[in-house]
């Protein structure tokens, strides 16, 4: 795992749409793995004024997202369908049909759990998957407790979770119990990983993940599993090492 310690989120963020631009720019039919929440929030700012000022095409690119929370419409406002679109999709020039995101309103979930692994299946591999490190050392919606070899799957998402999510949701009930997620193995799979990180509440998951101790109670650590994976930190959500390390 290579690490990059920037001043702050704008840097972070900048620095991150960089790299996706190289990816794009250097392979036109590039598969994207996107995330959502509000770490990445910045990058895809810095897409959209990438392709407005630079002329950074999407026409050919694929995307894949990570999760959706289950129980859901797409065209319900916090449904991670409406967040990539109102974020993302509809500033750039992506094919609308080449944008994949789990249905969270399945007929049934078994079968959209199988049909989204056979998309990833597809087409894949991920060139670039963009994650985020949750408090608890989710990525994706991987729980701790989440198996290395898990694919497409269910899940019962922690209170700590939800909390991180509240306030994208009028009440605390309103926030959805389950998502539907890609699994560690399907993440794994990528050909290069970007892992950002941001802000004083992310420190000790930092921290975490940088005594490098792999361990399902800590999703993100199955990263050092992996041979292409890039840390980018701000110095708020490293404080915690930095200070372990005076």
């Amino acid at each position: 795992m290579k690490g990059l310690l920037l001043d702050n989120y704008a840097a972070v963020s900048e620095y991150a749409a960089t790299l996706v631009e190289e990816q794009v720019r250097g392979n036109a039919q590039s598969v994207l793995g996107l995330a959502t929440g509000a770490t990445p929030l910045g990058l895809y700012e810095n897409i959209c004024n990438s392709f407005e000022e630079r002329g950074v095409s999407y026409k050919d690119v694929r995307t894949i997202n990570l999760d959706e929370y289950l129980g859901l419409e797409r065209t319900h406002p916090e449904s991670y369908y409406t967040f990539m679109n109102e974020k993302l999709f509809k500033h750039i020039d992506l094919a609308i049909e080449n944008a994949y995101i789990p249905d969270g309103k399945p007929s049934s979930v078994g079968e959209e759990c199988v049909r989204y692994d056979k998309i990833l299946d597809c087409i894949g591999p991920i060139n670039l998957q963009i994650l985020g490190i949750g408090t608890n050392g989710h990525i994706g919606f991987n729980e701790p407790g989440t198996n290395s070899n898990s694919t497409t799957h269910i899940v019962e998402l922690t209170p700590s979770t939800r909390k991180s999510n509240a306030h994208f949701f009028q009440s605390f009930e309103e926030i959805p119990t389950h998502a539907i997620t890609m699994g560690i193995k399907s993440i794994l799979k990528s050909e290069k990983i970007i892992l950002l990180a941001s802000g004083e509440s992310k420190a000790e998951a930092v921290k975490t993940l940088l005594s490098k101790q792999v361990t399902e109670r800590f999703p993100a650590s199955f990263l050092w599993n992996h041979d292409n994976v890039t840390l980018i930190v701000d110095r708020d959500a490293y404080q915690l090492v930095e200070l372990e390390r005076q």
